[in-house]
């Protein structure tokens, strides 16, 4: 599951069980990426906060489905299949419309946001995710600038900001410690977005 020991759900006690609790889905299962924090519960702790902060929060207004493109394609870009996979499944499940999602993987896979059944304003939010994962030394204001003529505005250009940013740190937490999808189940997420302090998995 992990590079690293991780203490399963049955084993786990004081602040870390209770960690558990918040973020189990069914069957008590916690994902591999959580369990990966299992020895430094207040990293795990952390983390959840901005996951749900940046990606499950009523106070968003860029529509879920697409901050999970989002991090689908920053997660494809970092060539970390564990969080395609994962966020894919919630992406499918969010958009409930199987052929338009495909399409949209298709066109992530093939570097090509332009191919999407996305339109002007979401591609531009994709080529500034891209510049912001792979040549994030070279943005200028202008890039912010792009995506407000596109008709993004300034608090919908810090969500698209702060979503590409939480999945470059979780791409880096699964690669960097070898995460894998094994015993997770695929495309849970925490969906009371009206209470940031409910994390569990549905």
């Amino acid at each position: 599951m992990s590079w690293i020991r991780t203490i399963p759900f049955e084993q786990a006690t004081g602040r870390l069980k209770k960690l558990y609790d918040r973020v189990t889905g069914p069957g008590n299962n916690v994902d591999n990426i959580m369990m990966a924090h299992s020895l430094r519960p207040h990293s795990m702790e952390g983390h959840m906060a901005i996951y749900k902060a940046v990606l499950h929060h009523s106070g968003n207004k860029i529509p879920k489905w697409f901050l999970e493109v989002l991090g689908v394609w920053v997660s494809s870009l970092n060539r970390c299949g564990y969080c395609v996979e994962h966020h894919f499944a919630g992406l499918q499940r969010l958009l409930g419309n199987e052929e338009r999602g495909n399409a949209i993987r298709a066109a992530i896979e093939a570097r090509d946001p332009a191919a999407a059944p996305l339109d002007a304003a979401q591609v531009a939010a994709m080529t500034y995710a891209r510049k912001l994962t792979e040549d994030l030394g070279d943005l200028v204001e202008a890039d912010v600038t792009a995506l407000r003529t596109a008709g993004w505005d300034d608090g919908e250009i810090l969500e698209i900001n702060q979503v590409c940013s939480y999945f470059s740190y979780a791409n880096r937490t699964v690669l960097g410690l070898g995460c894998s999808t094994e015993g997770d189940e695929l495309g849970l997420s925490p969906n009371n977005s009206d209470n940031p302090d409910d994390w569990g998995h549905r």
